[in-house]
Parts: C-alpha cells; sequence; structure tokens
C-alpha cells in the first residue's frame, strides 16, 4: 500500500465509472473519410511548403494530403511513414500548434490552418487498421546492431535499419516498449492501447528482437563494452531516467512525487477508479509533463488542481493550446512564482510559493510568500539523463554527438532525449533515431 492510500483526502474511486470513461476518452475523435476529403481539399499544396520545413521529420505534407483528396490514403500513410514510422503517434502528440499548422499558410491569412495532424492521422490509421506493413527488408547484410532503448528514438532508428537488412536487438530497461510512447504521456492523447499497437504494427519489419527489463550498466544485465563486443554497432536511446530535484525544505514529505510516475502509473492502471487522487493538487513546472499530470488529477475527480510556474506563461514550455486546454479543464495556472517549501506533519499539506520576478541578474526571489493547500504535489521541472558509461562524452548533462548522432565512441550512435539536441518531442526523437540509422548503415556497408 502506498503512503498515498494512508493519507486522508487521497482516495480511489472519485467519480463514477461512467466519468472516468468519458473524461479518459480520446480527445480529438479521427476524421471519418468524408471529413477527412473535405479537411484536405482546404490545402494551397504550396510547393515551398512552410509546414513541411517546420516538421523535424520533414514529412512531404502537401503531398501526402493531395493523396488524401484523391482517395489514397493508403498511399499518404507510406509517404508520411517514410519519413516518420511513428506517424501515427506524432499525428496524437506533436504540438502541430507549433510545428507544421503553426507554419501553415492558411494560419497566417486565415488563423485557421489546414487540419494536418488530424489529417495525418487518418492516414495511418487507414494503413494500421488494414494490418499491412508498407516496407520490406532489404537482404541480410550480416551486420548487427544493438539499441538501448525502445522508445521513439530507438523505434525508428531499429526500424530504419532492419528495413537496409541489419539484424537488430532492442534493449529497454521497461515491461514494456514505447518509452514515453507508453509511459509518459497524457491517457486521452492515446487511449485504446495505441503506443503497444503500434510497436507491434512497425515490428512487422522482421530483424528486430527486444529484449525486456535490461537496463544499461546494471549488475547482471550488460555493460557498452559488452554490447561493443557483441555487436558491429550501438545506438543509445534510453531517453532521461533522472528526475531533477526541487532542493527545498521538506520536499522530502510524503506525496511528492515527480509526475512522470504519476503519469505512467495512470498509464498502467487497468481501472482508473482504483487509481488514489488527493483533493488538492499542485503542480510544479510549466512544460508538457505538467500539463498532461494538472489535467489528468482533475479528470481523476481532483477538486482544485493548481500549475506554478516561475516564469510568466508566455515563457512557458507548454505551447499556448496546452495551456488553455489545462484551464479549459478547470486548472488553474499561476504564473511568476517560485516553490521555497513543503509543509506538513509527514505528508505535505501545504507548499510555500515565493513571488519572482526578472532582475538584472536573471530571475529573482522575492520576500513576498505564500502557500497553497496541497494533499498531492508533482514535480514537473525537467528530467536528468541516469548512469551513461564513463568513456562517453557528456555535454550541458547529455550525451555530446556530431549531426548524424556519432558519441565519442567509435561505433556508438545516440539520440532522442538523452542526447544533446533534444526537445523532448516525439516527433524530433523519431528524426534523430532515424538519421543516426542512416549513418549507421554507410558506416557497416563501408561507405
Amino acid at each position: 500500500m502506498t503512503n498515498s492510500q494512508l493519507t486522508p483526502g487521497i482516495v480511489p474511486g472519485r467519480l463514477s465509472s461512467e466519468s472516468y470513461c468519458e473524461n479518459f476518452a480520446d480527445h480529438a475523435p479521427p476524421l471519418d473519410a468524408q471529413e477527412a476529403r473535405i479537411a484536405a481539399d482546404r490545402c494551397f499544396f504550396c510547393h515551398d511548403a512552410p509546414c513541411t520545413e517546420a516538421c523535424p521529420t520533414e514529412i512531404d505534407i502537401p503531398l501526402f494530403i493531395r493523396q488524401i483528396s484523391t482517395g489514397t490514403p493508403e498511399a499518404a500513410a507510406k509517404t508520411i511513414l517514410s519519413r516518420n514510422i511513428l506517424g501515427g503517434m506524432c499525428a496524437r502528440v506533436c504540438p502541430t500548434e507549433t510545428l507544421c499548422e503553426g507554419a501553415c499558410v492558411r494560419m497566417e491569412s486565415e488563423g485557421n490552418p489546414v487540419q494536418i495532424g488530424a489529417l495525418q492521422r487518418f492516414a495511418t490509421d487507414t494503413l494500421m487498421a488494414r494490418q499491412s506493413h508498407p516496407f520490406t527488408r532489404a537482404a541480410q547484410t550480416g551486420k548487427s546492431v544493438a539499441v538501448v532503448g525502445a522508445g521513439p528514438a530507438g523505434l525508428a532508428c531499429a526500424h530504419r535499419l532492419a528495413m537496409k537488412g541489419h539484424t537488430v536487438t532492442i534493449y529497454d530497461a521497461h515491461a514494456k516498449p514505447g518509452g514515453l510512447n507508453e509511459y509518459g504521456i497524457a491517457s486521452y492523447k492515446a487511449p485504446g492501447n495505441f503506443a503497444q499497437a503500434e510497436v507491434g504494427w512497425l515490428m512487422q519489419i522482421g530483424g528486430i528482437t527486444l529484449v525486456e527489463n535490461w537496463m544499461l550498466g546494471r549488475e547482471g544485465d550488460g555493460d557498452l563494452e559488452g554490447l561493443l563486443g557483441e555487436y558491429d554497432a550501438v545506438f543509445l536511446g534510453m531517453g532521461l531516467s533522472g528526475v531533477n530535484a526541487l532542493r527545498i525544505e521538506g520536499e522530502a514529505r510524503d506525496n511528492v512525487t515527480p509526475a512522470t510516475e504519476f503519469i505512467a502509473e495512470l498509464r498502467q492502471a487497468s481501472d482508473l477508479a482504483t487509481l488514489p487522487i488527493g483533493r488538492d493538487v499542485v503542480v510544479i513546472g510549466g512544460g508538457m509533463t505538467a500539463v498532461d499530470a494538472a489535467v489528468q488529477s482533475k479528470l481523476l475527480g481532483a477538486e482544485n488542481v493548481t500549475i506554478v510556474y516561475r516564469r510568466s506563461r508566455a515563457e512557458m514550455p507548454a505551447s499556448d493550446h496546452e495551456q488553455h486546454h489545462a484551464l479549459d479543464a478547470g486548472v488553474r495556472i499561476i504564473e511568476h512564482a517560485a516553490p521555497v517549501a513543503v509543509h506538513g506533519n509527514g505528508a505535505v499539506r501545504e507548499v510555500e510559493f515565493a513571488y519572482t520576478k526578472n532582475g538584472p541578474d536573471g530571475l529573482e526571489k522575492m520576500e513576498e510568500t505564500f502557500r497553497l493547500k496541497a494533499d498531492q504535489c508533482f514535480k514537473a521541472i525537467g528530467q536528468s539523463l541516469g548512469a551513461t558509461p564513463e568513456a562517453i562524452k557528456l555535454a550541458g548533462g547529455k550525451i555530446a554527438v556530431d549531426g548524424a548522432g556519432r558519441t565519442s565512441v567509435s561505433r556508438v550512435w545516440a539520440g532522442g532525449d538523452c542526447a544533446v539536441g533534444g526537445e523532448d518531442l516525439t516527433v524530433t526523437a523519431v528524426a534523430e533515431g532515424r538519421d543516426a540509422a542512416e549513418d549507421i548503415h554507410l558506416f557497416l556497408m563501408g561507405a
């Protein structure tokens, strides 16, 4: 039994079973065929499409939308997947409002972009529903690659290498593959076990073996030296396993937990009515994880949920779209406040914050403070890299890589959140895993 289950005010089953189903249903229902054709007809099919330039995976967006408009969604899906093999998940979780749709010319002229994300989902869902895989493996090369991490970067890398004929083994620390797609996003963004369905579909390429519950450097598992002795190349895509600390008095009190742990527990819950949630929830941070934790707390039945961010709302890493989604769900956002202490007798009862302002030397805490009642507090102030082999050079707390993902160690590449340049986005991780695979392939073939 967890501490939260022993704390008054933090209880499961705050809502009716019908409310759980309604609250955690798909928050962006898919387009049907007619709706997709109508949405596709709004595209100008720009020659120098700014939407494509804004996409980290450089999907040819005008082409796939034209293919939808001509009644060939499977062809559209192949156009998408040839650049982004996790195009189905990205259609659900990408911040399209700041990427492709934000760059759409209709957004500039009308304030109403083409529904690129929804159209991408329509195409990829259509293809996946038919259980067909649009790519085939090349002749086997006899080369083998170890991929550490079954998140977006690792999966994209593994698929591209397998497609080129190499034999790939993916090692992952969790019981299920998928990384943040499985454990780190709001449940209502990808319901219906979509993350696992997409991994299963991706594995249809063949040539990929998955080893679960295996952590690099953990006693009894294996280390980098061992992988290099067994495989021709290694790709590191294990993400960020550490959680940044608040470094304030009382942080160790009960029910002050990482938001990532809460989201992962919720994602794996078979019955949301068994998941305890407090009456008064405080989330510290301003990114997507903070929003996902806050909104889902509200959807589980928390009465008062507050996001507190140390800077202004305009500076929050979470997009305006996500912020408004939180506000619409009944979450309060307090800006310009930083935590200074957690108060309580064993468990958190209040979180104390100091107001902040921008000074000549950066952000400054003011003397005036206030307290928020809280029986649960979630930390969402970023993650850090876990243990890495000593031989791997780091930069800014992440693995240092060149443009193709090469690390300081020969025959070792890295990409995704664990590497410099990762933007904590599924689509960016996919691009980095894909591009590293291309470079690994050239290396293995002696090009």
